[in-house]
């Protein structure tokens, strides 16, 4: 990220420094932003770090100010032109990696709602855990007045992350915690030449280096946005993640299993497969 790439970097000076920052790329959804704000409890001691990615509705610094309840500071970056949220996260990374000591990045986006002490319960478990790197939790879909579609519960254990993360991506990317030190020496920042599927890149190296583990408890409640970059993108996602499981393949059901699903995928509409998810998650 150069410099010249910025409008400008603000910061709450009233707060505490913790050893986690929750980055958040944000795109034109200031009431999505502040809603997630809002989420975190007092209880919690995080920073937030939000990207804004050359949005034409800012976020409303003065509204996020009044909203936030934990303790911790809070930074701005603007990007002068939307670029991609794969740009948005690695200027975030960047900032974090190069000027700041925090231990570990939290995920989270817009619209997306932290049940309570999230990053109190991930940071304990990375705690006592010190070999695992990435960090995520089940989650609960949402429309977007809040009523569950679905609840996602996720396999926990590295071996059978590994396995399943050719099928289906296993890490909700809102809900992730990782050690910035990974970041430093062997993962590095997100992919770009993957449109719409840069966290299923990113999450398999980690795998490649790192153990990994999924909580049960569900901490997320992920807002399904129909105008969302995932439903805008659906089939140049679809297409990348194929290209990421060519990239990482071993002989195996999984990954052939994999491919298959996301040609699958590929060829039925968008509310074929809403309704076969709801309707299969559903009747677990």
């Amino acid at each position: 990220m150069e410099t010249n790439q910025l409008d400008s970097i603000n910061e709450m000076e009233d707060k505490t420094i913790s050893d986690i920052i929750v980055l958040i790329p944000h795109f034109n959804n200031p009431t999505g932003l502040l809603r997630s704000i809002d989420s975190i409890v007092p209880e919690e001691k995080v920073d937030i770090l939000i990207v804004d990615d050359g949005s034409v509705k800012k976020p409303d610094e003065d509204k996020i100010r009044g909203v936030y309840r934990a303790s911790g500071k809070i930074f701005f970056i603007y990007n002068k032109t939307n670029q991609g949220i794969e740009q948005a996260l690695n200027a975030g990374l960047k900032f974090v990696v190069d000027k700041r000591n925090y231990i570990f990045v939290a995920r989270l986006d817009c619209g997306d709602i932290c049940m309570p002490n999230r990053f109190r319960i991930q940071k304990q478990f990375l705690m006592l855990n010190r070999n695992v790197y990435l960090l995520g939790s089940s989650v609960e879909f949402v429309d977007m007045e809040g009523n569950l579609i679905y609840s996602l519960i996720l396999p926990t254990e590295h071996e059978e992350i590994k396995k399943k993360m050719y099928f289906n991506c296993v890490f909700i990317h809102p809900s992730v915690m990782f050690r910035t030190k990974a970041i430093r020496e062997k993962v590095g920042y997100y992919p770009l030449k993957y449109e719409a599927a840069e966290d299923y890149a990113f999450f398999f190296r980690f795998l490649k280096h790192y153990k990994t583990a999924i909580i049960k408890q569900v901490l997320v409640k992920c807002e399904l946005n129909p105008n969302g970059l995932s439903a805008q993108k659906r089939k140049r996602q679809v297409i990348n993640r194929i290209k990421i499981i060519f990239e990482n393949f071993k002989f195996g059901y999984y990954p052939l299993a994999g491919i298959i699903r996301n040609i699958v995928l590929l060829i039925l509409p968008q509310n074929i497969i809403a309704f076969l998810k709801k309707f299969i998650l559903n009747g677990r």
